[in-house]
């Protein structure tokens, strides 16, 4: 059995909300979720982070049930490459838009099998009673001096530049996208978020409100109240799924 939710918020600093997300449950064995958080403007933001979403789960929706299983890694894949075509004719089409971009965090889960793609900051963990475990890595200026050793990922956290990001749906004319493949156990949770939620609580802090917080329906809201009581500089966006 699968559960999910999701909130997103504009935070409480921005004006606008330039995060979007999809999230859909199939029956109680498949769930597929999409979170991007746009950039490039006071309004191109919004337009490449909707524009995505909806190209890429426009998409998998579409796909009968078999076919998306049979392949999923690839159905990702070809909903980002849809995506990134959206975004980039829009911003060709439309000078408002030009330049803007969004990151992207995707993911199938059928039974207890995951299927995670990911392009730019946002970012996937997986929750349970042996820790907490960042999935995804991070397409940044920052992480890839972590990565060197030039950096602790307690640095990164402050680092000045750790909103620059390498990659993004509407960057390059293909997206550079990562996959990842890992297998859910009972009581571990799928944790998918925009950086206004992982620039804000530390890893230990999700760990904690996913476990032990309250109740799993309520996870969301409590760690996008955390968010905002220490200010909120960004959009939040969160998604949860467990697996009981």
């Amino acid at each position: 059995m699968i559960y999910a939710w999701g909130i997103t918020d504009k935070g409480a600093v921005r004006s606008q909300n330039q995060d979007s997300y999809y999230l859909k449950a199939a029956g109680d064995d498949l769930v597929v979720a999409i979170v991007c958080d746009g950039m490039g403007g006071a309004r191109a933001g919004n337009v490449a982070s909707s524009l995505a979403v909806k190209a890429a789960s426009t998409y998998l929706e579409e796909l009968p049930r078999e076919l998306l299983l049979q392949v999923p890694q690839e159905h990702l894949t070809q909903a980002a490459a849809l995506a990134n075509e959206a975004v980039c004719l829009r911003a060709e089409q439309d000078e408002d838009c030009r330049g803007m971009g969004t990151t992207m965090v995707g993911l199938i889960l059928s039974g207890q099998k995951a299927y995670i793609l990911n392009i730019g900051d946002s970012r996937a963990y997986l929750l349970g009673e042996e820790g907490v475990t960042k999935v995804t890595r991070d397409h940044s200026v920052v992480e890839d001096l972590v990565h060197r050793g030039e950096l602790t990922p307690e640095e990164a956290r402050s680092h000045p530049q750790k909103n620059l990001i390498t990659r993004a749906l509407g960057a390059e004319p293909e997206a550079r996208t990562d996959l990842y493949e890992l297998q859910m156990k009972a009581g571990e949770f799928l944790l998918l978020c925009s950086d206004g939620l992982s620039n804000v609580l530390t890893d230990q802090e999700l760990l904690y409100e996913a476990l032990y917080g309250g109740a799993p329906e309520s996870c969301c809201q409590r760690m996008l109240e955390i968010a905002l009581s220490r200010g909120a500089p960004d959009n939040v966006t969160v998604v949860l799924i467990q697996q009981v």
